[in-house]
């Protein structure tokens, strides 16, 4: 294997060509972000403690996997980056991180607040070096600097962002029963709201020559993407519950049975809902008055979604997708095995393959779905081994071979 993989892949750059990451994240909301930068071209370095980043060893493995160096969640999150090695409890580590901060744009950290500052590496140190440095966190409930909480030091994962974000309160079968969301939306929510706060902080700083310090708390990324529960509860003083598969202000708009599973409908405006009564041949509904507009629709829903369903039981998804696709807004619902099936997902790359360390074949993982006409994005490698890269990394940071070989010696890097 190369030990440097940028020239892998197309060759594309990317609009971020140029700009260079210093990554101390682990799990999913950092690296996400990181990698949202790494796929536009951005160079990011992983900077990772000794024994890696926790989620090289969660999995999943393929079993034809030789090697078990990282499964499927940490190749999924961590594409496009390179990976030093670093004990940051050692001073020489410590002195590296400098020397890389100098000569960095961005750094992205998802610690608890007051880990970096107690490695001698705070915000405030950096800054000192770099000036114009772009220094962003993620963390559960925010950072001192930019705000305050009663629950600063409070750890944090995606299901307890989902729970006190309150998307977990507005998702499920029934009121009673809270769901959690099945992706990581606790955590891929904060990392996209982290990316486009990095590059509104790096705009800047380009500008006028200063960076600053951001953070996104996981929570409050929750809360911005359940903005509907905000403002039903401060101009109706509804608190919002879980609805099932319907919508609170628009019909109709949710789930509805097919004969072998699922499908959505979305005929909010009067004239979708015109095109899908006669659609479902039930013109008839045109001329009821508790059908005239949305808001008689919502108040009569279900006996809307009674006859929409009363259609859609008698078909089978794909019949369905015949009849009503490309009419009005409509999409069947898929699991895994439909999406590898439906050409779309193969036609906008968003089945990616990648080359899997001790094996002799690619897998799929999530593409890129941000297109771009003129820098497009791109999967130029695969995830990293641990410590793949770091005596290239130190090598172009200036570093002698003498001096690379005395902190190896000295357990800082590896």
């Amino acid at each position: 294997m190369k030990e440097d993989m940028r020239s892998e892949g197309t060759g594309a750059t990317g609009a971020l060509d140029g700009l260079k990451v210093l990554d101390f994240t682990q799990m999913l909301a950092g690296p996400f972000c990181t990698q949202l930068l790494a796929d536009q071209g951005a160079e990011v370095i992983k900077i990772e403690p000794m024994a890696g980043d926790t989620t090289r060893k969660v999995g999943p493995f393929h079993p034809d996997d030789k090697l078990r160096a990282f499964g499927g969640y940490f190749q999924s999150a961590n594409r496009n980056k390179l990976s030093l090695v670093l004990d940051l409890k050692k001073a020489e580590a410590r002195e590296i991180v400098l020397k890389l901060a100098e000569q960095a744009d961005v750094v992205v950290e998802n610690y608890r607040p007051g880990v970096m500052d107690r490695f001698g590496l705070s915000y405030e140190v950096l800054r000192e070096r770099n000036p114009k440095l772009v220094y962003a966190s993620i963390r559960g409930f925010g950072d001192p600097r930019t705000g305050s909480s009663p629950y600063m030091e409070w750890p944090a994962f995606d299901v307890v962002s989902q729970a006190m974000g309150g998307l977990m309160g507005i998702t499920g079968p029934d009121e009673n029963t809270p769901i959690k969301v099945g992706p990581g939306m606790g955590d891929l929510v904060p990392a996209v709201l982290a990316a486009y706060g990095v590059m509104a902080a790096v705009f800047r700083a380009q500008r006028c020559g200063r960076g600053q310090f951001l953070n996104v708390a996981m929570v409050d990324g929750v809360l911005a993407l359940c903005e509907r529960t905000i403002y039903q509860y401060s101009y109706q003083g509804k608190v919002a519950h879980p609805e099932g598969n319907q919508h609170p202000l628009l019909c109709p708009f949710g789930m509805f049975p097919a004969r072998d599973g699922w499908v959505t409908l979305a005929c909010q405006s009067d004239d979708f809902w015109r095109q899908l009564c006669m659609l479902i041949e039930r013109e008839d509904m045109l001329s009821d008055a508790r059908f005239t507009d949305n808001q008689t629709r919502v108040q009569n829903r279900d006996a809307v979604y009674e006859a929409v369903s009363g259609y859609t039981t008698r078909y089978t998804k794909r019949e369905l997708t015949e009849r009503l696709g490309g009419h009005v807004p409509f999409g069947p619902v898929y699991d895994i095995a439909d999406i590898h099936a439906d050409p779309h997902f193969r036609q906008s790359g968003m089945l990616a393959e990648v080359e899997q360390p001790g094996m002799d074949r690619k897998l799929a993982i999530a593409g890129i779905p941000i297109h771009m006409s003129e820098t497009p994005g791109s999967i130029r490698h695969r995830a990293p081994l641990l410590g793949e890269h770091s005596d290239m990394i130190l090598r172009e940071a200036g570093c002698s071979a003498a001096e690379i070989a005395r902190w190896r010696e000295a357990g800082a890097v590896a």
